[in-house]
């Protein structure tokens, strides 16, 4: 079963987390750290792209981020870069410090984060 979080650029202001200083408790607040983590490329279009990862139950990675989808407007030069960033984002977020709980049930599940773009 894969868990899908969706982050659209401008969205969760206000529930911004600290990189790596906050215990996360739910997938809403993984969502909201690696959120503060994105910077979408400038002139970025209508864009998406869906990656898929898991986390050890550390918050460390397992693996590389790895897209799974995408929508990116313009050219491959656009397209690389759009994709790039999401993948920076997971990667320079983690490890991340989940909550016992949170730990006990994330570690090597696959899960599904969607970039949107900023609408302009």
């Amino acid at each position: 079963m894969a868990a899908t979080l969706i982050i659209a650029g401008g969205m969760l202001v206000g529930t911004v987390l600290p990189l790596h200083a906050a215990t996360l408790n739910t997938m809403d607040d993984v969502g909201a750290a690696i959120q503060a983590c994105w910077t979408p490329p400038p002139d970025a279009g209508d864009s998406t792209v869906t990656l898929s990862f898991s986390f050890k139950r550390d918050g460390t990675l397992i693996g590389a981020p790895r897209p799974t989808a995408a929508k990116v407007a313009g050219d491959d030069k656009a397209r690389k870069s759009f994709i790039d960033a999401a993948v920076a984002a997971v990667k320079n977020c983690t490890p991340l410090s989940f909550s016992p709980t949170l730990a006990q049930g994330i570690g090597g599940n696959v899960f599904t984060l969607q970039f949107v773009s900023p609408k302009k």
